[in-house]
């Protein structure tokens, strides 16, 4: 393939270098790529062309088992790259990284190639992506429209295909509107899964990591070489390695109802998420409508409380030592911290606390959510008629989900009827990134967009078999259980997910037991005269099976149920001593078969 039409994919970068490549020949594209953007606003830094070939060179020959091996990156200038001048937008603040930071330094050692540092609203501190002494980035899709903050460069950088990821970061939602600005992927992971070492913070305790990419699968691939605890970071969290899930259907997808939605009169962008919630529920999966007040009002805390503070700790020194350094917007925003009292941060610490228990019924009623990136779109001109307003809008669905230790992945659907581009975020508890992203990626192959500004289109994702991961265990359910059946929050509660429709081997016979309700079935394994019955495959938590076992009565069990492909998994199985006074129903072929034909 001609380097200079190749999309910069991981999948179409890792092939390419299995077939001969070299990663050399890589880094020339780039740097005819930034040329040829003409957008002197994307990097505030640029490493020098002679040292990243030489960075190229000696990776040597292709190791497939470096995962990013002869990749290149942009990366945020607010986060350090060793030899490279950090700035957070603010040439007064700048100093020379001497260290990588902690995230940086597992890409090198995944073979990944950092090219420079990349805009950014200053101190990263905004949505707009126009808050910048810096030239400003020029969207990628629309010029007249702002590029979207704080992360604007990087998003930028990736859409123009200049590489084929790069990090920003997000407090407010700046891993995740620049993405649908930009129409990209922007993946929001658990708070504290990704290091905080060598990242200069906007607000500490809500700050993570972000990357943006132009595939779900590529994000998620960068996102397992990057997440692990770090003892030097007192943020950082000791999860279970992330893996993607690939999804079945049948999740329950919470989305603001009518009376909640906010698009702020634009009518089209209303339009797209309408025709998002249909294609989901092609996929197989159940819209839940809810009320969004409540997270509306946790969102007002992060720029009306006391989490201004907090920024301005992060900043200290400059704005009392340099205050004209500040960009005017930012030094406005931030600088409402000097009326503020360590009795007003802790007001607001407990309001937060009352409206997350006032939250917690909503998010608990759906397995994820789904809302629009952003409500509406700004240009330029609106910000310079008004810098404020415009911003806050852009926070309508972002702006609560750190305060809430929610993860988050941004990503392109189809294009709006006006020729905008369409995204929507899913929004999951943490700790369940795997899953939104499986889900993520199935929805952006049926919306079938177009990637970023480059005109590449997307490519079938490899088809996986849907499998528990390996902090999880596969489990067979042949009753109530079942989606849509009376006990299935038993085991969505627990962070159960849906895999597969699948078939015991046929050497199993079904009951209807006696008592209730609800009605129990009762699965028996014979020597003769059994058939395949119909069930559910789901995965579950390990960490969450023993609580789930303490809830299964008497006379089931969880025993070993052979599969109609000779594989085996755990499931429902019945005592013998239970099928007194049972209705065997094995002809049926299945419980849901069972209760069709007791309803007629």
């Amino acid at each position: 393939m001609n380097i200079m039409t190749m999309p910069f994919t991981l999948k179409h970068l890792h092939s390419a270098y299995a077939a001969g490549l070299s990663p050399v020949t890589v880094i020339e594209e780039v740097y005819r790529r930034v040329e040829e953007a003409d957008d002197p606003g994307i990097f505030i830094h640029l490493a020098p062309k002679e040292v990243m070939l030489a960075a190229a060179a000696a990776l040597g020959p292709y190791d497939p088992a470096r995962p990013l091996y002869g990749i290149p990156f942009a990366v945020k200038d607010n986060i350090d790259v060793a030899g490279m001048p950090t700035t957070c937008a603010c040439p007064a603040f700048e100093y020379a990284a001497t260290a990588d930071a902690f995230v940086v330094a597992k890409l090198k050692a995944a073979g990944a190639l950092p090219i420079g540092k990349t805009n950014l609203d200053q101190f990263a501190t905004g949505l707009v992506g126009v808050r910048s002494p810096y030239p400003i980035p020029k969207n990628a899709i629309d010029p007249s429209i702002v590029p979207g903050g704080s992360s604007s460069g990087s998003a930028v950088a990736v859409a123009r295909g200049i590489v084929p990821f790069a990090l920003g970061t997000d407090t407010a939602g700046s891993g995740r509107v620049p993405a649908a600005l930009n129409n990209i992927v922007g993946l929001k992971p658990t708070l504290g899964t990704l290091s905080a070492t060598g990242m200069v913070p906007a607000c500490r305790t809500l700050d993570t990591i972000s990357i943006f990419t132009l595939t779900v699968p590529d994000a998620f691939a960068v996102y397992m070489a990057t997440a692990g605890y770090d003892e030097a970071d007192a943020y950082s969290r000791d999860l279970a390695a992330p893996f993607l899930e690939v999804p079945g259907a049948g999740f329950s997808i919470g989305v603001p109802d009518i009376a909640s939605r906010r698009f702020f009169g634009d009518v089209v962008q209303q339009g797209s998420f309408e025709a998002v919630i249909a294609v989901l529920e092609g996929m197989g999966h159940r819209i839940v409508p809810l009320d969004f007040t409540p997270l509306y009002r946790i969102a007002e805390l992060l720029y009306e409380g006391a989490w201004v503070a907090e920024r301005y700790a992060a900043i200290e020194q400059v704005i009392r030592t340099m205050p004209d350094a500040l960009f005017p917007v930012t030094r406005g925003i931030i600088g409402r911290a000097e009326t503020l009292t360590a009795s007003d941060a802790f007001r607001d610490i407990y309001r937060l606390a009352d409206l997350k228990r006032k939250a917690a019924p909503l998010i608990a009623a759906a397995d994820l959510l789904c809302v629009p990136t952003i409500p509406c779109f700004f240009s330029v001109t609106d910000l310079t008629q008004d810098p404020v307003r415009p911003n806050s809008k852009l926070g309508t669905y972002t702006n609560f989900v750190n305060l809430l230790d929610l993860c988050g992945i941004a990503v392109p659907v189809a294009t709006r009827t006006d020729g905008r581009p369409g995204s929507v975020t899913l929004l999951g508890a943490a700790g369940l990134d795997g899953r939104i992203a499986g889900i993520a990626a199935s929805l952006q192959v049926e919306a079938s967009p177009p990637l970023g500004a480059t005109g590449w289109e997307l490519e079938p994702i490899d088809a996986l078999p849907p499998a528990a991961g390996p902090a999880e265990i596969a489990i067979a359910l042949v009753g109530a259980h079942m989606r849509g059946l009376p006990l299935n929050g038993e085991i969505t509660r627990l962070g159960g997910r849906f895999l597969a429709q699948r078939q015991t081997a046929p050497e199993y016979r079904l009951h209807a037991l006696a008592g209730g309700p609800p009605q129990r079935p009762g699965l028996v394994r014979v020597n003769e005269g059994g058939q395949a019955i119909a069930l559910e495959v789901w995965a579950l938590p390990l960490d969450q099976f023993g609580s789930f076992m303490t809830g299964v009565p008497s006379p089931l069990s969880i025993g070993t149920v052979r599969l109609d492909d000779g594989s085996a998994v755990k499931g429902f199985l019945c005592e013998p001593a239970g099928l007194r006074g049972a209705e065997d129903i094995t002809p049926l072929g299945g419980w849901r078969a069972f209760l069709a034909a007791a309803s007629r």
